[in-house]
């Protein structure tokens, strides 16, 4: 019979090797709910889009733990295809993980168990479509868990709570016609455009004691024709904020520059904003649980404050749109290098196995708390 470390590193490799897309996790959706089904879990899919939740028990409590499950969309040596260098692989390796691991308990404390497999956090749409759902409506205590970079924290370390900034992404386009390049006189250069609007961002001052930025990552424009002016381009910004009203300020003050753009120009540019993100919203009862299920398993002295980054995640929905909610995401640290996001992430694998056990303890502490 394999050990749960196996099998957790069984599900991390199968999940590392099929990476799909946001709401394109069919093959994830179906592998996991088979180990659902297997491991005699309760199991709900959805009309439409992919994710799926098991769960095991009755009644009250009901204590969730969520894995986002979608792969980004980047150049891989040279080849751009989906790929996991978020870490959302070893998300839902974990959570499998807690399968193992409550099977080895001799009697569960009365509640239910629920696992929450989420597509499509990387769009920042994916926990909406679940909250849609009722996912949570139930739900009394839900965790999250997060690789952490080498940057942030260092491995056999972990925190309680990540206190994610806002994020938003915005699509564009720069409209006008195509010029000759001797005439340059006679309209709008769509490159000169893009660039004021990076100027432009970059001149954007807000309150300082709060972080934020906003990033050009996207911009297109023009073709093999090097005598041809393009009138046309699209692009994409990127914009962090460490709370929500900052990020409404910031929006605004973007649609603003545009507005102006496009009067000074003469020019169109809408915009259209694809995915938004919410700051974190963590409640302190969760936060200690998952607190002392760290330093159950790492040791108090290995357990570090609430971490604050300028990265994002769509779990923080759950808490806004469901107030009852108490939520928080465990930062697991594992020498993760060179970085989220980069190609050629990687992390120490032995973290999952501790990763699900911290997941574990903190499941069985809310049961009991809310047994005593």
């Amino acid at each position: 019979m394999k050990s749960t470390n196996e099998r957790i590193l069984e599900h991390f490799h199968y999940l590392h090797e099929h990476p799909e897309l946001s709401f394109e996790e069919v093959n994830t959706t179906r592998y996991i709910e088979k180990v659902l089904v297997e491991s005699g879990y309760r199991t709900r899919t959805f009309a439409g889009f992919t994710g799926v939740v098991g769960e095991i028990g009755q009644g009250k409590p009901v204590v969730a733990v969520r894995a986002d499950m979608d792969a980004l969309w980047q150049e891989v040596d040279g080849e751009f295809k989906a790929n996991h260098s978020c870490g959302h692989d070893a998300h839902m390796a974990m959570v499998l993980g807690i399968i193992e691991e409550l099977h080895n308990v001799a009697e569960l404390p009365n509640g239910t168990v629920r696992l929450i497999f989420q597509p499509a956090e990387e769009k920042g749409t994916g926990a909406l479509k679940l909250v849609e759902e009722g996912v949570v409506d139930d739900v009394d205590y839900l965790f999250g868990v997060h690789l952490r970079p080498i940057q942030e924290m260092g491995s056999g370390k972990a925190t309680p709570a990540i206190i994610h900034g806002a994020a938003r992404f915005i699509e564009g386009k720069i409209i006008a016609e195509d010029l000759h390049g001797a005439r340059p006189h006679l309209g709008a250069n769509a490159i000169e455009v893009g660039a004021a609007l990076v100027q432009m961002t970059n001149g954007i001052h807000l309150d300082p004691m709060i972080p934020y930025s906003v990033k050009m990552t996207s911009f297109h424009a023009g073709g093999k024709s090097l005598n041809i002016i393009p009138g046309k381009a699209t692009f994409g910004l990127d914009l962090r904020a460490q709370s929500n009203e900052t990020m409404d300020q910031l929006v605004k003050t973007i649609q603003e520059r545009i507005t102006s753009l496009e009067a000074y120009y003469q020019v169109q540019i809408p915009i259209n904003f694809t995915a938004h993100i919410a700051a974190a919203k963590v409640h302190e009862e969760a936060q200690s649980i998952m607190n002392d299920a760290i330093s159950d398993i790492l040791g108090e002295q290995n357990v570090e404050p609430p971490l604050v980054t300028t990265g994002g995640d769509d779990f923080h929905f759950y808490t806004i749109k469901r107030p009852h909610l108490k939520a928080t995401m465990l930062g697991l640290g594992c020498n993760l290098q060179p970085g989220l996001h980069h190609p050629k992430m990687n992390f120490d694998q032995s973290a999952l196995t501790i990763g699900t056990s911290i997941l574990t303890k903190a499941v069985l502490l809310t049961l009991q708390k809310e047994v005593r």
